[in-house]
């Protein structure tokens, strides 16, 4: 059946419990009673604001109950979620919202600043709510907490659409972000086709209430990274369709501890991650406090948007063993490529995943690769996939390809095909390094070099060079008290990669590697790296 996000909503409220958590911060509580009242209200008041279905919201603040009522709201009145990430300088700001047309700007009270310096030329904004834990708001907005408890919180008469749309803006790697569309009915169904390999799943609504009644809803869950990428946006949205309830945590960035004690707060039992710059920490956290903290509610850590090391999972199985580390290989313009799944008793290589069933691999003449061959090809998604880039049809055109008579999503990612249908992650297309005509995918280097006991982390990118023609660079940020050995690193790469993947120079990082989402940073890197090794 065709699936509208906000139809879910309004069919799995009244059989939740009302009383359970919906939303867990620190120690506040909001119940699913509240919920749903909170976010009837909240769409109400900004369709009487001059909302309209299909107009774009834009949500500029961190990770807090606010964020997914929000969400919950824009699902109920047809209106279109844009993230916007709160890393951004005012002027980057601006774009996403003069980009995305935004009609309304939901924004913490911490960015007020930005709003108003960036408010003058934001001509397309007709409302602006302001998230506020106490005290004065701007005089231009409306407080978030009036709009929500206002009202007699009653369902919207409203009809709404399989084809209502979210968009997840990407991080702007290679160029300037862009605001993928993806239908509430193909987001749903990319959930269900990954539940399907599992078992059964809820085919319509009155089945999807039926198993909340008998099984239960979702069990709570933490999403870790921020909820403007699209590995916490996601989760933490299933979480919520499933009837769940979503953590989130206080600090500003990531405290392990923090994110531990909450897990044992709240009994949860899956936190999302984005790879090995959160995975790292946690895991130290349990190695300075064993035992402090009950993880035996924990089911799985899922991580996605870089690749995540079978070293630290070991390590994290180490102190809850019953658990599943789930390395989940996709994009905003193609979830689920395809899966990798750790136990304490089955271990899994770095960069090895499990294909779905939609997932092809092409050559770049489009023929199909032959498993085994030792070819690389590009990873392709078939539907249901994103309805392209919003106000972009060059690039929607490049990236969302028909193949053989069917439309694909190809983000750019590089593997090569194991004999057993596997794949070997090698990269993404747009930042692989072209040395003396042989192909280097950055990320392989940098598993490897993440692996030497004196790298907390590590980004791989190609310089100009007159010999080379681009000369692999490493940048490394050490751990704590570890010395730097230049050589002995390079050694390290050299014993397990072919020599030409070997960095030429490697260098201490003096630059923020990744976002606060966990991506790399390799703009910025390179341009470090030119600064120091002087090239041009």
């Amino acid at each position: 059946m065709p699936w509208n996000l906000g139809d879910i909503l309004d069919a799995i409220s009244p059989v939740l419990p009302q009383d359970a958590p919906a939303f867990a911060h620190g120690t506040r509580r909001i119940t699913w009673g509240e919920t749903t009242k909170r976010s009837n209200n909240l769409a109400r008041a900004l369709i009487e604001r001059g909302a309209k279905p299909g107009d774009k919201v834009a949500f500029y603040m961190r990770n807090r109950p606010e964020y997914m009522e929000t969400l919950a709201a824009c699902y109920k009145a047809r209106l279109t979620h844009v993230n916007v990430n709160y890393r951004y300088k005012p002027d980057e700001v601006f774009y996403i919202f003069d980009n995305s047309d935004a009609q309304t700007v939901v924004y913490g009270s911490e960015f007020r600043d930005v709003i108003e310096e960036i408010r003058p030329r934001l001509t397309k904004v007709g409302t602006f709510v302001e998230v506020n834990d106490g005290g004065e708001i701007a005089p231009f907005a409306e407080r978030f907490e009036d709009l929500a408890t206002k009202g007699s919180g009653d369902r919207l008469d409203i009809k709404r659409s399989p084809d209502d749309m979210l968009f997840i803006y990407t991080g702007g790697t290679t160029g300037m972000p862009k605001g993928v569309m993806w239908t509430h009915n193909d987001l749903r169904e990319v959930q269900l086709s990954a539940l399907r390999r599992l078992g059964p799943v809820p085919e319509t609504l009155e089945a999807l209430i039926e198993s909340i009644k008998e099984v239960g809803p979702a069990g709570p869950m933490i999403p870790a990274c921020p909820l403007m990428h699209g590995t916490g946006l996601l989760t933490a949205n299933g979480n919520m369709l499933s009837g769940g309830c979503v953590v989130t945590l206080d600090s500003v960035s990531l405290d392990p501890h923090e994110l531990w004690e909450a897990v044992d707060r709240n009994k949860v039992q899956q936190v999302a991650i984005v790879g090995d710059a959160f995975a790292k920490p946690m895991l130290r956290a349990l190695e300075e406090a064993p035992g402090k903290y009950d993880l035996s509610s924990i089911v799985t850590i899922i991580s996605s948007g870089v690749m995540w090391s079978t070293e630290v999972k070991r390590g994290l199985l180490q102190y809850m063993p019953n658990a599943i580390m789930t390395d989940s290989f996709g994009a905003s313009e193609a979830v689920g490529l395809g899966s990798s799944l750790m136990t304490k008793d089955g271990e899994v290589a770095t960069a090895k995943f499990q294909i779905g069933e939609r997932c092809k691999v092409f050559d770049e003449n489009d023929e199909p690769v032959v498993p085994g061959s030792g070819k690389p090809g590009f990873i392709a998604l078939g539907a249901p996939i994103p309805v392209g880039y919003y106000k972009d049809p060059e690039k929607s055109a490049k990236t969302f390809k028909t193949v053989r008579d069917e439309r694909y999503s190809i983000p750019g990612d590089w593997c090569l095909v194991e004999p057993d249908g596997t794949l070997t992650l090698l990269g993404r297309g747009s930042v692989c390094i072209n040395t003396a005509g042989e192909k280097v995918y950055p990320e392989e280097v940098e598993e490897v070099l993440k692996t030497h006991p004196a790298v907390e982390d590590a980004l791989v990118v190609g310089l100009p060079d007159e010999k080379w023609g681009q000369a692999v660079t490493g940048i490394v940020k050490l751990n704590n008290g570890a010395s730097f050995d230049e050589e002995a690193l390079r050694a390290h790469v050299r014993d397990k990669l072919a020599g030409y993947k070997t960095p030429k120079r490697i260098l201490i990082g003096g630059v923020p590697f990744r976002a606060p989402n966990g991506k790399a940073d390799y703009k910025g890197v390179t341009e470090f790296a030119k600064r120091e090794l002087g090239v041009a």
